[in-house]
C-alpha cells in the first residue's frame, strides 16, 4: 500500500526539481558537497558495512563453528565420564586391599585352626592310649569290681572295711577319670573340625569374591581406557574444527577482502552516474522540462518483492565473528522462487556473482527527489534481465533465492542515494 496517490508523488518530485532550477533549494549542491568532503568518511562506513552480512553468513563457517561447539561440548563430557571412571576405580582399587587384607586373614584364621585340629587330634589320641592303658592294668589283676567287693568280704573290722571300700572308690574313680578325659577330648576335637570347616568355607567364599570383584576391576579399567581414549579423540576433534574455522574465517575474509574492493569500485560508479543524473536533471529543470533521465519517476520506490521485512537497516552485531557493522539494506523474506520486481524505471548497470551477496544485479534508477538513486537486488535465483536493458517500475526481473552467504532464501534490497547506502524504508 501506498501512502499517497501516486500523483502527488510526480508533484511533490517536479516541485522540488523546480525548486532546485530556480536556486530555491541547494540541497543537491550541498549533498554534492558533503559527499566530496566526507568521501573518506564515507568509504570507511561502506567498508563496515560490506563486513556485515545481516543474518547472512558463510555456511562453511557456521559448519566449522558447529562443529567446534559440539567438540568442546562433548569433550567437557567425556572429561566428566572420565573422571567418573577413574573415581570408580581408586573405589575398586581400595576395596579390593580390604578384600585381600580379609582374604589373608581368613587363611590365616584356617591355618590356626588346622594347627589346632592337628594338636587335638594328638590331644585325644594320647587320651586314648592312656584310657587303653589304664583299662589294661586294672584288669590284668582281674575284674576290679570283683577285687573291691571280695576285699569287703575279707574284711576283720569296721574300720578294715570303711578303708577297703575306699580303696574300692578310688579305682573305679581313676578309671571313670580317664573316660571322662577322652570324652572331652573327642567333643574338643569335633569343635576344631567344625572350625576348620568354617574357616574353609569363609577363605573359599572371601576367594571367589576376590575373584569376581578382580572382574568388576577389569571392567572398570577397560572404561577408564575408554574414557581417555574419548578425551583423547575429542581433543584432536577440537583441534582439527580449531583449524577448520580458521581456514573458514581466513576464506571468508578473502572473500570480503575482494567483495570491499568490487563494492568500492561499484560506489564509485554510481556516484559518477548520480552526479551525471543530476546535472541532466537540473539542465532540464531550467527548460521547465518535466521528465527526469532513466524513465519516468515518480521519487519514490515500490517495493521490490511482496514479502515481510526479515532484518532491517541499520547497524548491528554480526552472528558470527561479532563485530559492530553496517547492515546496508534491508532483508525480506517471501520464499524461494518469489518474483522480484524492479522499485523503479531505470537501466541495469551490473549483473555479477559476488560470494558474499550471490546473484546481484544493480539498476541506476537516475535522479528522484534531487539524488541520483540505485537499487541493488542480492541473493537471486536468477535474473530475467541483464546489462543494458531498460526496465520499468514493477517489472519482474528476477526471483528470490539464497545464494551467497545465505541462511535462506530472501532478497537483500539495498538503495544507494549518491553512491550512499541508505535506510530503504524510507522510499516506499
Amino acid at each position: 500500500m501506498r501512502p499517497f496517490p501516486r500523483a502527488a508523488h510526480r508533484r511533490l518530485a517536479t516541485s522540488m526539481v523546480l525548486a532546485t532550477a530556480l536556486g530555491v533549494s541547494s540541497f543537491a549542491v550541498a549533498q554534492a558537497a558533503d559527499d566530496l568532503k566526507d568521501k573518506q568518511k564515507h568509504v570507511q562506513q561502506q567498508v563496515r558495512g560490506a563486513r556485515h552480512d545481516l543474518d547472512e553468513s558463510s555456511a562453511q563457517l557456521s559448519r566449522a563453528t558447529a562443529r567446534l561447539d559440539a567438540a568442546k561440548e562433548q569433550l567437557v563430557t567425556a572429561k566428566t565420564e572420565l573422571a567418573t571412571a577413574r573415581g570408580k576405580v581408586e573405589v575398586a582399587q581400595e576395596r579390593d586391599a580390604e578384600m585381600q587384607a580379609e582374604l589373608a586373614q581368613a587363611e590365616a584364621d584356617l591355618a590356626a585352626a588346622e594347627a589346632a585340629l592337628t594338636q587335638g587330634q594328638a590331644d585325644a589320641e594320647a587320651q586314648r592310649q592312656k584310657v587303653a592303658s589304664t583299662v589294661a592294668d586294672m584288669y590284668s589283676e582281674g575284674d576290679p569290681e570283683l577285687i573291691a567287693f571280695s576285699s569287703l568280704i575279707d574284711a576283720e573290722s569296721t574300720e578294715e572295711l570303711t578303708r577297703r571300700d575306699g580303696v574300692r572308690d578310688v579305682i573305679v574313680g581313676q578309671e571313670a577319670r580317664a573316660y571322662d578325659e577322652l570324652k572331652a577330648a573327642e567333643v574338643l576335637l569335633e569343635v576344631q573340625e567344625d572350625q576348620v570347616a568354617a574357616a574353609r568355607d569363609d577363605v573359599a567364599a572371601k576367594r571367589q569374591a576376590a575373584a569376581d570383584h578382580l572382574v568388576l576391576m577389569q571392567q572398570l579399567a577397560a572404561e577408564e581406557q575408554a574414557a581417555k581414549d574419548s578425551v583423547v579423540q575429542l581433543v584432536v576433534e577440537r583441534r582439527d574444527a580449531q583449524g577448520e574455522a580458521r581456514k573458514a574465517r581466513a576464506h571468508d575474509a578473502e572473500k570480503l577482502r575482494k567483495h570491499l574492493t568490487q563494492q568500492q569500485r561499484i560506489e564509485e560508479m554510481l556516484k559518477r552516474r548520480a552526479a551525471r543524473a543530476l546535472a541532466r536533471q537540473r539542465a532540464q529543470a531550467r527548460s521547465h522540462a518535466r521528465s527526469q533521465a532513466g524513465g519516468s519517476s515518480t521519487g519514490l520506490l515500490l517495493k521490490p518483492v511482496d514479502g515481510y521485512v526479515t532484518s532491517p537497516f541499520g547497524y548491528r552485531e554480526h552472528p558470527i565473528y561479532h563485530y559492530w557493522g553496517l547492515h546496508d539494506g534491508v532483508d525480506f523474506g517471501g520464499g524461494c522462487g518469489t518474483p522480484l520486481r524492479a522499485a523503479a524505471p531505470g537501466r541495469v548497470v551490473s549483473s555479477y556473482w559476488s560470494d558474499v551477496y550471490g546473484h546481484r544485479l544493480i539498476i541506476d534508477n537516475g535522479a528522484m527527489a534531487g539524488v541520483g538513486v540505485a537499487t541493488i537486488y542480492n541473493h537471486a535465483t536468477s535474473y530475467t534481465v541483464g546489462v543494458g536493458d531498460q526496465v520499468q517500475e514493477g517489472q519482474v526481473i528476477g526471483y528470490e533465492g539464497s545464494t551467497g552467504w545465505s541462511t535462506g532464501c530472501h532478497l537483500h534490497f539495498t538503495v544507494m542515494a549518491n553512491g550512499k547506502a541508505v535506510d530503504p524504508m524510507n522510499w516506499f
